[in-house]
C-alpha cells in the first residue's frame, strides 16, 4: 500500500489561501465569521484520528470504495495503448461527488451546524448532498438552475425522494453559475446554523483546498491499484474533465509532485471555442473574481461574467477552481477544449466498446483519446467521473437517427 503523497511548496495552498496568484476569500462581511470558523478548524478536524476513521469507514461501507481501476481492453486495442478507467461512476449515487459530501457533512457536524445548503448543475452533487443529509438527519436545500432541472429531471426526482428541497435558480442562464449565486445568498442570510457544501474546488478559501483533499482519495487509490496491475504507481497520463474541477483535482492530487506524469484536463468547448456557446475557461478566460475566489473567469472586457454553454450540465461553468488556474498558468497541467460533438461521439463509442455509458462530462475526457496518440507501452488513466443514466435523454435526442 503506497504512502500518501503530501503536497509541498509549489502546489500546496499557502497560508492566505492562494495557489500562486489564484485563490483567496473575496466574500461579503456577513460571511467572514463562517469562513474564519472553517479556516481555523477544517484542518484540525479532518486530520484528526476520529474524523479519518469515520470518513474512511463510510467511504468503504457506504460509498463502496475503493472503486475499481478497470483495464479498458477494447478501447486500448482501438488506440493501441494501455487505457485504464478509474471507476468513480460505481460510487454510491453514481459519481465522485459523494467523496466530498461525506467529508463535508462530517465536518458540518463537528462545527455544530444543523442545516445544509448546496448548489448543483448536473444534479450529481445535489444528489450526493441530499444523500448524506438523509444519512445524518440534516435539513437540506439544493439550488439548481431552472434549465438544468429540466434536462436533469431524474436527479431532481432523486433529490426530492431523499428528502431535499430543490429550489430553482431563475436568473441569468438558469444553470450552475446562477444556482451557485443563489446558494451563496442563502448562506449569507443563514450564517449561524447552516453549512454550505460547495460541490467543486471553487469558492472562497478553504473550500478549494478542502474539496481537493476529500477527492484526493481518487489518485491515492490509482497509485495503489496501478502498482498492483502494472508494477508502477505512476501512469504516463491522467485525463479528467474539468468544469469547476473536483474530479480532476482528485485524480491529479497525488501526481502533482510527479513531473513524469502528464496531467490533461478536458474543458467544454460547446459548439466551438469562439462560437459564443462555450465553457472553455482557459481558452477564453482571464483573471477575475467569481464566487469568492480569484481565478480564470470568462468575462466581458468590462468584467461582466459571460454566460457559459455546454451540452453537459456539469461543465457549463464560467470559471475553474484556483488550483486548476495555477496548474494551467504554471504549465503543470495541459488544458484542452472538447466540443459537444466530440464528447457525444466518445460517449457512444465507450458505450458500444466497453459496455459503460459514461456521463457526458466524462465523455469530454474520453474524447481526448482520439487526439492523444499514446504509445503502446504508455499507461493512460481516465477518471470516469460519473455514469450516464442522468444523460440518457440527451444521448437519445442527439443520436435520434442512429439509435432507432
Amino acid at each position: 500500500m503506497t504512502t500518501s503523497v503530501q503536497l509541498t511548496g509549489r502546489f500546496q495552498v499557502d497560508e492566505r489561501g492562494y495557489y500562486g496568484r489564484f485563490g483567496g476569500a473575496y466574500i461579503p462581511e456577513l460571511l467572514y465569521p463562517n469562513i474564519a470558523e472553517l479556516t481555523a478548524h477544517y484542518l484540525h478536524y479532518i486530520q484528526s484520528k476520529d474524523f479519518q476513521e469515520e470518513f474512511h469507514q463510510l467511504l468503504r461501507d457506504y460509498v463502496g470504495r475503493p472503486t475499481p481501476l478497470y483495464f479498458a481492453a477494447r478501447l486500448s486495442a482501438k488506440y493501441n495503448t494501455q487505457i485504464y478507467f478509474k471507476r468513480e461512476d460505481l460510487c454510491h449515487t453514481g459519481a465522485h461527488k459523494i467523496n466530498n459530501t461525506i467529508g463535508q457533512i462530517l465536518l458540518a457536524k463537528r462545527l455544530g451546524k444543523r442545516k445544509i445548503v448546496a448548489e448543483t448543475g448536473a444534479g450529481q452533487h445535489g444528489v450526493a448532498t441530499a444523500t448524506v443529509c438523509a444519512l445524518m438527519g440534516m435539513e437540506c436545500i439544493v439550488y439548481m438552475g431552472e434549465v438544468d432541472m429540466q434536462r436533469q429531471a431524474p436527479n431532481v426526482a432523486r433529490m426530492r425522494m431523499l428528502g431535499a428541497e430543490v429550489r430553482p435558480a431563475t436568473s441569468g442562464s438558469r444553470t450552475l453559475k446562477d444556482a451557485t449565486n443563489e446558494a451563496m445568498r442563502h448562506w449569507i442570510n443563514n450564517p449561524t446554523d447552516t453549512h454550505y457544501i460547495i460541490g467543486s474546488v471553487v469558492g472562497p478559501h478553504p473550500y478549494p483546498d478542502m474539496v481537493a483533499r476529500f477527492q484526493s482519495v481518487i489518485s491515492q487509490e490509482i497509485r495503489q491499484q496501478l502498482a498492483e496491475k502494472t508494477g508502477s504507481e505512476l501512469p504516463t497520463y491522467v485525463l479528467a474533465c474539468v468544469g469547476g474541477g473536483s474530479n480532476a483535482a482528485g485524480a491529479f492530487y497525488h501526481f502533482l509532485e510527479e513531473p513524469s506524469v502528464q496531467l490533461i484536463a478536458l474543458e467544454a468547448a460547446g459548439k466551438g471555442i469562439h462560437s459564443g456557446h462555450s465553457a472553455a475557461t482557459t481558452a477564453l478566460g482571464r483573471p477575475g473574481i467569481l464566487h469568492g475566489s480569484k481565478s480564470l473567469v470568462i468575462q466581458t472586457p468590462d468584467g461582466q461574467v459571460v454566460e457559459p454553454y455546454s451540452i453537459s450540465a456539469g461543465l457549463d461553468y464560467p470559471g475553474i477552481g484556483p488550483l486548476h488556474a495555477y496548474l494551467f498558468e504554471s504549465g503543470r497541467a495541459k488544458f484542452v477544449p472538447i466540443t459537444d460533438e466530440e464528447a457525444m461521439e466518445a460517449g457512444l463509442l465507450c458505450s458500444q466498446l466497453e459496455g459503460i455509458i459514461p456521463a457526458i462530462e466524462t465523455a469530454h475526457a474520453l474524447a481526448y483519446l482520439e487526439k492523444l496518440k499514446a504509445q503502446p507501452d504508455e499507461v493512460v488513466v481516465v477518471c470516469l467521473s460519473g455514469r450516464g443514466d442522468k444523460d440518457l435523454q440527451t444521448y437519445i435526442n442527439w443520436f435520434a437517427e442512429r439509435l432507432k
